[in-house]
Parts: structure tokens; sequence; C-alpha cells
């Protein structure tokens, strides 16, 4: 199980405290600082978004729902999953390159 916490008062602007997804449902993990940047990240239901500021919620892109919690998009990871609730976690992480691995290992190990 891949558990995601959602810190300070990003739980008041992203609406959740936590994402919990089983590793089998995790399908990739990329780092990709720009699927955190510009202005338009879809229908927001619900969340915050202040371009360049933050973004953070449930956003609807391209008939896909995706979760985000990001607010230095040079520190961003994408999860993609299947048979979940989200389509995608953009998220924040402290240091991308580190997560990345993290997660990955846990998939080999899970498959």
């Amino acid at each position: 199980m891949a558990v995601f916490d959602v810190q300070g008062m990003d739980k008041f602007w992203a609406l959740k405290s936590q994402i919990r997804v089983p590793l089998v449902h995790i399908t990739g993990v990329t780092i990709d600082p720009e699927a955190a940047r510009g202005w338009w990240h879809g229908l927001r239901m619900p969340g915050t978004q202040i371009p360049g500021v933050i973004t953070a919620g449930t956003f609807y892109q391209h008939g896909r729902r995706v979760f985000y919690d990001v607010h230095d998009t040079d520190n961003t990871i994408v999860i993609a999953l299947n048979h979940e609730k989200f389509d995608q976690l953009v998220v924040e992480v402290a240091d991308p390159e580190v997560e990345v691995r993290k997660l990955a290992a846990a998939l080999k190990s899970a498959s």
C-alpha cells in the first residue's frame, strides 16, 4: 500500500488529508515538473488553484480525475493509477528522484 499524506494547510486547500493506493493499482511514476505548471488544470471539483502559488484538490481534465497537491512545481512527481478514484496523482515531494526510486522499488517487489 502506498500512502500519500497531505501536509499542513494543504489538507484544507485540497479537502483531503491522505490518499491510500494499493501498489498493484500504480501503473507508473515519473518526475514531471510540467504537469503542475500553467494556469489551467481542468475543472476544480473541489480544490484550490492560485497560479504560481498552489494547486491542490481534485480536477477533471480530458475525461480524467486528477488529484493535485503542488506548491513548488520543480518537485513534482506524477503517479499514474488504474482502478482508483483518481486517474493520476500530481504531488510535490521533497526529493523527486528519491521518491520515484522508492516507489519504483516498491512496485517491483510487489509484482
